[in-house]
């Protein structure tokens, strides 16, 4: 009887808040009068507690597994960029929630490598995608792999298996998607395994004063490798790795290899079935999932634009993520996409903060996307980051104040105005502090370029480019064995949490424990 009545109390909480707010009103409010409501907190919280309450956990095996990557989301980029959609979007920014943050289980990765305190997204990439970690720029090795040691990289023994792999060996297919070079440090973890994150092609191997028949580049690795032939769809950047520096590419952008290989061509020649490379947005949306076997993507010479920058003819993050479900969609034993939202580390390096906001969202379009298109009683989303950043949102700015314009507080030493956003370290150091009379002094933001797309934001200790930060980040989960991925845990267990999910990998997995049990709608 007592549990009766507590459904009871909460059943009616949850539809008296429903019916005052609306299933999204209590997140899109369009006036900040409402936050100062007693009833409104009440109820919120109320809300809250019923939907944690009603979340059973899932315990079905994950058919598919979709893992989203945020390269360099923190904490606080989240936090900035749910506001900054917000914002856009004509809503109380503080109220509103991205895609991911939907999601019922949270925990935090630590994100350290095996080497160095601040990681890169090199070293990550093996931890999250082959559960070890490993060392500082280097990718898909054991830690017994120093940097640059080609012959290290060869040795079977001091390969990672990545949960593509793992997936490719449970017979189900497997794809990556990014906005950065295909062959970047991220997208190369699912398939790659070198000494040095920058070997991208073999011209970047002789940089480095290496021999390129002993040391196979990444892109040579994605067309020959044995996890990079089988991928079933490759959307990003990047044609100046695959192809030769005699050759140009379709908009005139000039290839790097020394080798003469054309990998553009060798990969479509060696695949079976129906094989298709677009350049484009318009032959991606063009091309038909249904009779597409293989699909190769590469829409830039380097790094895709980015979203603010956007050309008519560049395909959302949305666009690619939606192709690529499209086409491993077919595969009934299931799939293993890997997503990545690239250059959100990108805008952070160059102290841009309105673009890596605007990637942020972006990426979690693509999220919104990829439930759209899914089933969430047989499909594990995992979204998370590789490592953070060193923006920080502070000072005491009202709430739904420009996230990235200016505080709206002075400071209380020079009485000047800051920007709620800046970085611990980054470039341009002499745009924001000037000398007069021997005196270092702040210049006067108003007369600055604050919330332009480019404009650079404030930060401390001067640098070529803003670092990495090594904060914990968050780790959002929704499907089967979601609840796995809460509390606080090493970056390298997030692989093995979607292996067991899956049944897949060499570690314990919910097949092994008990008969298996798949969703039959």
């Amino acid at each position: 009887m007592p549990g009766f009545w507590l459904a009871f109390v909460f059943h009616f909480v949850f539809c008296h808040c429903q019916y005052k707010y609306g299933p999204e009103r209590a997140w899109n409010l369009r006036s900040v009068e409402e936050l100062k409501s007693k009833e409104f907190w009440f109820h919120d919280a109320q809300r809250t507690l019923y939907e944690k309450l009603s979340t059973p956990p899932n315990q079905y095996v994950a058919k598919n597994v979709i893992m989203f990557l945020g390269d360099g989301m923190s904490v606080p980029t989240v936090t900035a960029s749910r506001i900054f959609d917000g914002q856009l979007r004509g809503v109380v920014g503080e109220r509103n929630r991205l895609e991911f943050e939907k999601f019922n289980f949270v925990g935090l990765s630590k994100t350290y490598c095996a080497n160095k305190q601040v990681a890169d997204s090199a070293c990550t990439a093996s931890a999250y995608l082959s559960g070890i970690k490993a060392n500082y720029l280097t990718i898909g090795v054991t830690p017994d792999v120093q940097l640059n040691d080609c012959a290290g990289a060869r040795l079977p023994q001091n390969r990672l298996s990545s949960i593509a792999a793992w997936a490719l060996k449970g017979r189900k297919s497997a794809g990556v998607v990014t906005t950065t070079r295909v062959t970047h440090a991220s997208p190369a973890g699912v398939y790659a395994h070198t000494s040095n994150r920058d070997f991208e092609s073999d011209f970047d191997v002789n940089s480095f004063g290496e021999n390129a028949s002993k040391c196979p580049d990444i892109a040579q690795q994605l067309i020959d490798g044995d996890v990079g032939q089988r991928l079933r769809v490759i959307l990003g950047g990047g044609t100046s790795k695959f192809l030769p520096n005699t050759q140009k590419d379709v908009y005139g952008n000039p290839g790097q290899r020394l080798d003469g290989r054309n990998l553009i061509e060798e990969w479509q020649r060696s695949k079976p079935g129906n094989a298709r490379v677009v350049f484009n947005r318009t032959d991606l949306l063009a091309n038909d999932a249904r009779s597409t076997d293989f699909l190769f993507g590469l829409f830039n010479a380097s790094h895709m634009a980015y979203h603010l920058d956007d050309s008519i003819d560049t395909p959302t993050l949305s666009e690619m993520t939606e192709s690529a479900i499209n086409i491993l969609s077919r595969d009934h034993g299931g799939y293993f996409l890997f997503v990545e939202g690239g250059r959100i580390d990108h805008a952070h390096h160059e102290t841009k903060a309105k673009k890596a906001l605007d990637e942020t969202v972006q990426f979690s379009n693509a999220i919104k996307k990829a439930r759209l298109l899914t089933n969430s009683w047989d499909t594990l989303i995992v979204v998370t980051a590789d490592h953070g950043h060193t923006v920080t949102i502070s000072g005491y700015p009202d709430v739904n104040n420009s996230i990235a314009g200016l505080n709206s507080e002075l400071s209380d030493v020079d009485s000047k105005p800051y920007a709620t956003l800046s970085y611990a370290n980054g470039p341009d150091y002499q745009k924001f502090y000037q000398s007069k009379d021997g005196v270092v002094e702040r210049v006067n933001l108003t007369t600055s370029d604050i919330g332009d797309k480019d404009a650079r934001y404030p930060h401390g200790v001067p640098m070529t480019e803003e670092t990495h930060g090594g904060g914990d980040v968050a780790v959002y989960a929704h499907g089967p064995w979601a609840h796995l991925f809460t509390g606080v845990y090493e970056q390298n267990t997030i692989p093995f949490m979607m292996g067991y999910a899956s049944c897949l990998g060499p570690g314990i997995t919910y097949c092994d424990l008990q008969p298996k049990v798949s969703y039959n709608p």
